[in-house]
């Protein structure tokens, strides 16, 4: 409280006072009903005259607060193919009842997936385990607080970073309950199959299997890969204790298009306990044409680099790095032509392209001579200023002419591009919007824009190759970068016209991946309609077995998650409620559970885990010893805490009511004296 505050209090109570003294004492002679009435009037005008100061009151809280005990329980199917789901479901019972440990801390429970949730039941049907991810997330919820963590699970991670190294970020001890035994297992398996997922008609496509063998004594056994029932290839091994892996390469051949199914098998050992890693289903689409796109510069660029590595991450297309000269003997050859930054060594090319009718991506940057743009371009014309400024990208969340997703690019770094206005002579769909900075501008960064059957794209921008880079270092991977330009390459080099319900699909699908397919919907004027209903009838081609599914709206795109149906050939419509339009087409989803490729526990990976976080690690049984370390160790205890709010006196309702009261009290003092 200041001194001002106390000088205002101190004040109210000499005013009181001598307004209470002068009230009941200025005429009249002192007796003891006066000195009453005074005493209460000198009490009301002072609490009234303290509600005008309004001092803060200190308002203090103590209360005692328990560490958290966070406790992450594995739900995925490993844990019931090790036979541990049910010595699992007890722990849980067995911990949720246990008061001792209920009493010390405050417990929260989570399912363990490809990340975390909170816990409802433990059902263990989850087919991907990322404890990497789970840790990451935990990190975010539990930041500077003491929690420390139960991680119930076998160890075996499917995907993801090695979460041996998450205390790098998960700053809290961490407990691991191993579900599983330390005793070793003879075991034969197919460890690892790498295959293109493309190949091209009348060829022959590589495949490399890794084949791994745990045991003591040496063994014969046949590897083989079925198409059918038919033999492809076959190879006999011998392997040992010191020559427990082999790898096997070899070509097979595409014989016809689409999509082609394989098998790849190697004979069990005598008495094996998991024959399930023994098999693996593999396949390849074989196509009879690869899609060529032409990269065109007169000079070099980094974004070159960029071009060709993106557009060959899928292995349907293939991209040339050229000169403007020499492309002009095989433009036939190419579906589509970038233009990097055109100049005037391109005059006769831009001619070549208007006659052959060819589609374009043209990339404009700070070496773009832009009159020679402007003399060329008849649907856009770009303001020439001398200058350069750097640009962010904004997604604009209207654009239809194919799905976007929002890959971040408000934080990708800027481009370089000419500084000044665009204007349009034509209808074009901007796709990306500029960013000055913070301040989000009308003006296009990324366009597209048809006429005649033709389609081209511009981007205003230069060093695009950091976008990429930047989506590495984010998502420690390329493909979310290289899955968005290549919607921009597959769009541009096609021909195809537009259809008012469009389907995005993988013509196969991994067991253990999502099978996730995406829709489009257009209304008359090609305008996307989030009005309408889209459901999926799916069917599978062996069972006849049908199911039907609705699209979930999200954003600019319809959803459907069908990674619920077995494994099989599918065929499936897509059909719009509203109007009598669908779309049809099939897919495959291939036999395979990663979390049916292991024999034990991980516990060498988990022990290391507790290691390196300062925890232990216990096995399931062992449930005592984990709450007696858990009670008694000196890093968990309760601790006593207390909150000061300085409250506005007028806040206090009683306060109020003693005013009420004291002028209730003397209006009846008096009343019944004789003194009203």
């Amino acid at each position: 409280m200041s001194g001002n505050t106390i000088l205002f209090i101190i004040v109210s109570g000499i005013i009181a006072l001598l307004v209470a003294l002068f009230q009941y004492f200025h005429k009249s002679n002192r007796n003891k009903l006066h000195v009453f009435l005074a005493s209460v009037r000198f009490f009301t005008i002072f609490s009234i005259l303290l509600l005008l100061v309004n001092p803060e009151v200190e308002k203090r809280t103590v209360f005692t607060e328990k560490p958290n005990l966070v406790v992450a329980l594995d739900n995925t199917e490993s844990v019931a193919h090790l036979q541990q789901d049910i010595p699992e479901n007890e722990f849980l019972e067995t911990i949720q009842s246990d008061p001792s440990l209920n009493d010390r801390f405050h417990v929260v429970y989570y399912k363990l997936g490809n990340g975390i949730n909170p816990l409802d039941s433990i059902t263990n049907t989850e087919t991907e385990t990322n404890i990497d991810k789970a840790f990451r997330e935990l990190s975010q919820i539990y930041k500077n607080t003491v929690s420390p963590t139960l991680l119930v699970t076998d160890g075996n991670q499917t995907y993801g970073t090695d979460y041996q190294f998450s205390t790098q970020y998960y700053k809290q001890p961490i407990y691991p309950v191993i579900l599983g035994d330390t005793i070793t297992y003879s075991d034969l398996k197919i460890a690892q199959l790498n295959v293109n997922k493309y190949a091209y008609l009348k060829n022959r496509f590589p495949v490399e299997t890794v084949v791994v063998y745990n045991g003591y004594e040496s063994i014969a056994t046949r590897f083989q890969v079925f198409q059918g029932n038919t033999i492809v290839f076959s190879e006999n091994l011998t392997l040992s204790k010191a020559n427990n892996s082999r790898t096997i390469n070899f070509t097979l051949p595409a014989n016809s298009v689409g999509v082609q199914q394989y098998k790849a098998v190697i004979s069990p050992l005598e008495n094996e306990k998991n024959k399930i890693n023994n098999s693996k289903n593999f396949a390849v689409e074989v196509i009879d044409q690869k899609q060529r796109i032409a990269i065109v510069s007169s000079f070099i660029h980094p974004d070159l680099g960029l071009f060709k590595k993106s557009i060959e991450s899928n292995e349907q297309r293939e991209a040339s790095i050229l000169m403007p000269h020499e492309i002009l003997p095989q433009m036939d050859a190419f579906q589509l032509i970038i233009l990097y930054q055109p100049d005037q060594s391109f005059g006769q090319l831009y001619e070549a392209v208007e006659q052959a009718n060819k589609n374009t991506l043209t990339i404009i940057g700070t070496k773009t001579n832009i009159n020679f743009i402007n003399s060329h371009a008849a649907d856009f014309a770009l303001e020439s200023t001398g200058q350069t400024e750097e640009y962010q990208g904004v997604l604009n969340a209207n654009y239809d002419n194919f799905i976007v997703d929002d890959i971040d690019f408000e934080n990708f770094p800027p481009l370089q591009s000419p500084y000044g206005n665009i204007t349009f002579k034509r209808n074009s769909d901007v796709l990306l919007y500029k960013k000055l900075r913070s301040a989000v501008t009308q003006q296009p960064l990324l366009f597209t824009f048809e006429k005649s059957g033709r389609r081209e794209g511009i981007l205003l921008g230069e060093n695009i190759w950091q976008w990429r880079a930047y989506s590495y270092l984010e998502n420690e991977t390329f493909n979310t970068f290289d899955d968005f330009f290549g919607k921009i390459v597959q769009y541009l080099a096609s021909n195809k016209s537009r259809n008012r319900l469009s389907v995005d699909y993988e013509s196969f699908y991994n067991g253990n991946s999502h099978v996730l397919i995406s829709a489009q919907y257009f209304n008359k004027n090609y305008e996307f309609d989030s009005r309408e209903t889209l459901n999926i009838k799916v069917e599978n081609k062996e069972t006849n077995e049908r199911r039907e599914f609705p699209f979930l709206l999200k954003n600019n795109t319809y959803q459907v998650d069908l990674s619920g149906l077995k494994a099989g050939d599918y065929n499936f419509t897509v059909q719009a409620q509203q109007e009598n339009i669908s779309y049809s087409g099939s897919f495959t989803i291939l036999d395979y559970n990663v979390e049916q490729q292991f024999l034990n526990a991980d516990v060498t990976k988990l022990r290391q885990l507790a290691a390196n976080s300062s925890g232990k690690s216990y096995f399931i049984a062992n449930y005592q010893q984990i709450v007696d370390d858990l009670i008694n160790d000196n890093r968990y205890k309760p601790i006593q805490k207390s909150t000061i709010n300085k409250v506005p006196l007028i806040d206090y309702k009683y306060l109020l009511f003693l005013i009420a009261l004291l002028l209730t009290i003397e209006w009846f003092a008096r009343k019944y004296n004789g003194l009203i």
